[in-house]
């Protein structure tokens, strides 16, 4: 079976998440989720260790296949200058239906129907002719059209509604259940629904386990967290 490892300097153990999970990570601010997420696109340099993707080091791995192999949704969405097509499709791999299937998905379809030029639409300077909520939906369409098996979720939901965010979170659960979700937690109610919870600190993993046996122990990181996010 596939899975995703980390490696625990805390403790020396090594915590594995096999796919077709969703995996909350957590931790206080400057834990090191976002650096994870990085370090999974190779974007910062692996000083010590190792992280490993279906038993292979990536660091073995060609850079192009890699970043092919993943997608990631980040806090701030990107669309590029050019047409809706571009931006879901640059490498026009899948055709017109596809295209629109996704976009029924991503709830977007009325919204591309109702322009002038549907799918040809430009995409204005940052994506600016769409609110910040429509531009995360496109980019969970572009996620979902490239079918990869391992999605970053990085604070996708912080800058969005709270109707949004539920959106989003319903796609992946209906849409993605066989890929591994990595979800980078902004409102920890995110992830209190994900197969496992991994918590980080000071770039540890510090606590590992699902959400209810980490919810349970009232002295554990997450219950912690939990408590301080109530108050």
């Amino acid at each position: 079976m596939s899975g995703l490892c980390f490696f625990s300097a805390a403790n020396e153990t090594v915590t594995t998440v096999w796919f077709l999970v969703q995996v909350g990570i957590c931790g206080r601010t400057g834990s090191g989720k976002s650096s994870l997420a990085r370090s999974l696109f190779s974007a910062v340099r692996v000083c010590s260790g190792e992280i490993l993707l279906d038993g292979v080091n990536i660091a073995r791995v060609p850079l192009s296949r890699l970043r092919s192999s993943l997608s990631i949704i980040p806090q701030d969405p990107v669309l590029f200058s050019g047409s809706i097509r571009f931006n879901l499709d640059p490498h026009h791999t899948v055709d017109d239906d596809e295209l629109w299937n996704v976009l029924k998905i991503a709830q977007l379809q009325q919204l591309v129907l109702g322009l002038p030029h549907q799918l040809e639409t430009v995409v204005t300077d940052a994506g600016e002719n769409f609110s910040v909520g429509q531009k995360q939906l496109f980019c969970l369409a572009r996620a979902l059209l490239r079918r990869c098996r391992v999605l970053v979720m990085d604070e996708a939901t912080a800058s969005i509604d709270v109707e949004t965010d539920r959106i989003i979170h319903n796609i992946v659960q209906e849409q993605l259940s066989d890929c591994t979700v990595l979800i980078i937690a902004h409102r920890l109610s995110t992830i209190r629904s994900c197969d496992m919870i991994v918590v980080l600190s000071d770039g540890r993993v510090v606590e590992a386990g699902p959400p209810g046996q980490l919810s349970a122990n009232p002295n554990g990181h997450f219950a912690k967290i939990l408590a301080e996010n109530q108050l």
